[in-house]
């Protein structure tokens, strides 16, 4: 295919696949990619067509065809095949690797925090009577408690986030 000729049919090119596409319920870009491919394909097979403009409107009319026969045999879903409101694997994949990282600046943490944070944390849903029990402290003395541990585990955090950071 010479320079010529793609300059001299493109004008046409996109003017037949404006004209066909709406019609094929397709886009006119998609239509035009769809000839230039089997112009290329074409060429490499059989060599140039000897009657390029008609092969043209040829091309063009039986893309728009083609594109006609598979919109009309497309169906769509009876029900959604994907839920949407549930985390896909890579939000399971992150929110596990955060899971991970604050168990691990709790391990970290002095005192009682590490166990404190861990009955918190835990799955059964204790009580605070429960974890008070547990930790063999105050059902009082809990909630301050609580509330430094948090506070040291935030300042651990910030300053873990803000070091990883790139300066400069």
């Amino acid at each position: 295919m010479t320079p010529d000729m793609l300059t001299t049919l493109r004008p046409l090119l996109v003017a037949e696949a404006s004209a066909e596409a709406h019609a094929a319920g397709a886009e006119a870009g998609d239509l035009e990619q769809a000839v230039w491919l089997r112009l290329l394909e074409r060429l490499d097979a059989d060599g140039p067509p000897t009657d390029p403009e008609s092969w043209l409107r040829s091309a063009v009319r039986f893309e728009a065809r083609l594109s006609r026969r598979t919109a009309r045999a497309e169906q769509p879903y009876a029900a959604e095949p994907a839920d949407d409101h549930a985390p896909g694997p890579e939000q399971q994949a992150l929110t596990a690797a955060r899971r991970r990282a604050l168990y691990a600046a709790v391990r970290r943490l002095p005192g009682r925090c590490p166990r404190l944070l861990a009955a918190l944390l835990s799955p059964r849903d204790l009580t605070y009577r429960e974890i008070a029990g547990e930790l063999g402290i105050s059902q009082g003395s809990l909630g301050p408690e609580r509330s430094r541990c948090l506070g040291c585990l935030r300042r651990m955090l910030t300053t873990e986030i803000a070091a990883r950071e790139p300066r400069g």
